[in-house]
């Protein structure tokens, strides 16, 4: 049979000119190549893995599957809404907080509008922008970090939706409390101010947010969480957005009914009860980001203070050749090019071993550059 060529014109240029999201790569397709198991830091997921409590509830609630979720997610809502102190109709389910942040701009964009953020940062909001048909708009880090001043100069008529990661994927950056209420201050109502806070459970300083008081108050913001971090739920794809009711009911009429499965809600429920799993999650994050920061400069790579589960480095070449170089190693981690960092690369905290591992053909990967410099210049 013969296939025909498909007509440009039947997918819109929206959507043909947007390049795909290129995931981690699988421990079980490295493995294929490898033949032996590698590690996997290039996710930023838990490596303690889920929540006790979540995988005993979703055991006994496993034989109820063939029934459809509750559509309005109404036990994990009500829970989420009491534990932080807003109505229900506040919160807003998501299959993950990337499903969120699609769904806002296809409510908030189209041509002619346009959403701003940094460039440096989590690259489904551009992507999400341009699918939903508007122009995305990106001012430069300064110092790996957000430059709120730099983007609040930015907004203009067009722009409708403002993107803030803090902490910053991939960098580990954070703006204080007050730097973001001296932004707000400059942005006007009409704008949505999109607030990822993905990382928050891994956030230790008290100056951090004030975010869900300024939902409390009424400010036109959307606040997004997720269980896929210290939870440790990432393959259950659940998250959550706290906002004004009115960004919640537009959310809800384009909202897939069954967007979140009954094992993740259930997963979800159980996993906010475990306070011990997120403090030992908390508590090996925090020594795992002090062994980075102690190791990563002896390597001679540059690196900068993370506030995330996860830390960003640069070694003086090109990332990408030096994730295929710690690739053959085994050790799996994420080249930042995709998100417009090409220099960089990101190491999720993994268990002590695995942080070890990473460390030792880091060195080995230093030693076999600075010997080929060698060569080079006895050559010259």
């Amino acid at each position: 049979m013969t296939v025909k060529k498909s007509s440009p014109d039947r997918v819109p240029d929206r959507v043909s000119s947007l390049p795909p999201y290129i995931p981690g790569k699988p421990i079980e397709e490295v493995e294929r190549e490898l033949g032996f198991t590698p590690i996997k830091l290039a996710s930023n997921e838990n490596p303690l893995g889920p929540s006790p409590k979540a995988i005993e509830a979703v055991a006994r609630y496993l034989a109820q599957s063939h029934r459809y979720p509750d559509a309005a997610g109404t036990y994990l809502r009500e829970k989420l809404a009491a534990r932080h102190s807003v109505e229900m109709n506040h919160i807003v389910l998501g299959a993950g907080s990337t499903e969120l942040i699609q769904l806002l701009c296809h409510v908030y964009l189209e041509p002619g509008r346009a959403g701003l953020t940094s460039q440096g940062t989590f690259v489904m909001f551009p992507l999400a922008v341009r699918a939903a048909g508007g122009q995305a708009l990106e001012v430069p880090l300064q110092d790996y970090a957000y430059d709120l001043d730099a983007l609040a100069g930015r907004l203009d008529d067009t722009v409708r939706v403002v993107y803030l990661a803090n902490p910053n994927n991939p960098t580990g950056t954070l703006f204080t409390a007050t730097a973001f209420d001296r932004f707000l201050a400059r942005i006007p109502e009409s704008v949505l101010v999109i607030l990822d806070e993905a990382y928050c459970d891994y956030v230790e300083r008290p100056d951090y947010s004030r975010s869900l008081d300024l939902v409390r108050s009424g400010r036109y913001l959307m606040v997004l969480r997720t269980f896929s971090k210290a939870h440790g739920l990432a393959g259950l794809r659940v998250g959550y957005g706290i906002a004004h009711p009115e960004i919640i009911s537009a959310l809800n009429k384009i909202r897939s009914p069954f967007n979140v499965s009954s094992l993740a809600m259930v997963a979800a429920q159980a996993a906010l009860d475990d306070t011990e799993h997120i403090r030992r999650s908390v508590e090996s994050n925090r020594r795992g980001l002090a062994f980075f920061a102690r190791e990563l400069p002896r390597l001679g790579l540059r690196t900068i203070p993370s506030a995330a589960n996860f830390v960003y480095c640069e070694t003086g070449r090109a990332a990408k050749e030096d994730f295929k170089a710690l690739l053959q190693m085994g050790v799996i981690v994420r080249p930042m090019g995709f998100m417009g960092l090409p220099a960089g690369l990101r190491i999720t905290v993994g268990t002590e071993e695995e942080n070890q591992r990473v460390i030792e053909a880091l060195a080995k990967l230093q030693q076999s550059a600075a010997a080929s410099a060698g060569r080079e210049r006895s050559r010259a």
